[in-house]
């Protein structure tokens, strides 16, 4: 069936991947990584100073189809619950160039926080992030309770939001 192309190798190594995670054990919580971010507009702050908030972390690129096919529900999703303490933190990937970043982030209008990780320290932290778009949930405790790799279930996840957003901090 498999023949050794590369392209072969890279759909069995797909497959593969896609069955284990199909099959692996449900998601367990862990807090977040101690990080700074730094935005496209030069504020920095850490993810201790996210606590009380629900916090979507989306680990994306401007070369990255997915990433740009998710964004508007993205948008979507932060709009619907800014206002009840969402807060949404995309961190463009180290290979990103920030110029290609600032110009995607302003001509989409990005209404939430895009942050540069320049050397891939914050991708490392939560775990080795290569792929592109990885989102994290992470609580108003700041633990991370769930990670999505490739574009999300968005009503899942609104659901998801909406039921920690009713948690008490």
């Amino acid at each position: 069936l498999f023949r050794s192309g590369w392209a072969n190798r890279m759909l069995l190594a797909l497959l593969m991947a896609n069955a284990l995670t199909a099959c692996g054990p449900k998601f367990e919580e862990k807090p977040a990584p101690v990080v700074t971010f730094m935005t496209i507009k030069g504020e920095q702050f850490k993810t201790g100073d996210l606590r009380g908030k629900v916090v979507l972390v989306n680990f994306w690129a401007t070369d990255c189809p997915v990433c740009l096919k998710e964004m508007p529900e993205l948008i979507a999703t932060h709009n619907k619950f800014q206002a009840r303490g969402l807060e949404t933190v995309a961190v463009a990937m180290w290979y990103d160039p920030p110029n290609r970043v600032g110009e995607f982030s302003g001509k989409r209008a990005l209404p939430f926080k895009v942050s540069f990780d320049p050397v891939g320290d914050i991708a490392r932290a939560f775990g080795d992030v290569t792929m592109t778009p990885t989102t994290f949930v992470v609580d108003k405790r700041g633990n991370i309770i769930a990670r999505y790799v490739g574009e999300p279930d968005f009503k899942k996840l609104d659901a998801l939001i909406e039921e920690r957003l009713a948690e008490a901090g």
